[in-house]
């Protein structure tokens, strides 16, 4: 979200309102039964409509030879099948996973991509309500899968790399352990994707608005320079944004790969 005075430059006797916190902060649109409905919570029920939109456009009606629109939808579903997926769980257990991971890889890049998108231009991601959810969805599953897998002792063995071989030192990475997979994977899952995000807005946001402020007398000199970041940021968040994405989902894949491995 931007907001600056639209009459205020360098040189015109007003300060730079540097961006910051407020600016990922939104009054609610509207409010249906009680609840308040916001840009990025618009922005994500948004994606949610893209992604099942397209997939549903692609493959609704898929044939042999695929027209333009499933081909691009096979060739994405392809490349998180078998970049990510079977690369962490092999074919035969990652079959069953990979409609949720792709589900997962697209839903999050869409919400990234809003970033750059003109009037939108806001990653939903950046808010850490929506890593959050996405991190805990894959914390359950992991869970799940860890003590379905190996049965209760089995499962804190699991997650507490538990060897009697490593003698006295035992206690402590058994406690090292259960707090690094019980309670700090699932923050550090969420936070990678959110700071990335947020810092890329925040960079953005600097540069558009002094662009700017800088607009006025021989400022236009620096104004230039900040609109030629302007644009390379961009770019290049648009590079972070599919990276964040396919991060995100290669660590939920490791998880559930962890999960479903046999302990040593």
């Amino acid at each position: 979200m931007l907001a600056f005075e639209t009459d205020c430059h360098i040189f015109s006797g007003c300060g730079f309102d540097a961006p910051g916190l407020h600016n990922f902060v939104f009054k609610p649109l509207f409010t249906i039964g009680g609840y308040e409905f916001n840009k990025p919570m618009m922005l994500a029920l948004l994606s949610t409509v893209v992604v099942v939109g397209f997939f549903w456009a692609a493959f609704g009606k898929a044939k042999v030879v695929p027209g333009k629109l499933q081909m691009i939808g096979e060739t994405g579903y392809d490349f998180v099948r078998r970049g990510l997926v079977y690369d962490a769980l092999g074919k035969k257990e990652g079959d069953k996973y990979v409609p949720f991971m792709v589900a997962l890889f697209f839903f999050v890049w869409i919400m990234n991509l809003w970033s750059i998108v003109p009037v939108a231009s806001f990653p939903v991601t950046s808010i850490i309500a929506f890593p959050a959810g996405l991190a805990a969805v894959v914390y359950i599953l992991w869970v799940y899968l860890t003590f379905k897998k190996h049965g209760f002792v089995g499962g804190l063995k699991n997650v507490t790399s538990y060897d009697k071989s490593l003698g006295w030192v035992l206690p402590l990475i058994v406690v090292i352990e259960f707090l690094s997979n019980m309670i700090i994977r699932p923050f550090t899952h969420a936070v990678r994707l959110f700071a990335n995000m947020f810092a890329g807005h925040l960079l953005i946001v600097m540069f558009t608005v002094a662009s700017w402020y800088l607009l006025n007398g021989i400022g236009i000199v620096y104004a230039g320079a900040s609109f030629i970041m302007t644009l390379a940021m961009t770019a290049f968040e648009l590079f972070i944004q599919a990276v964040q994405a396919y991060i995100f989902v290669l660590l939920a894949c490791n998880y559930v790969q962890g999960a479903l491995s046999e302990h040593h």
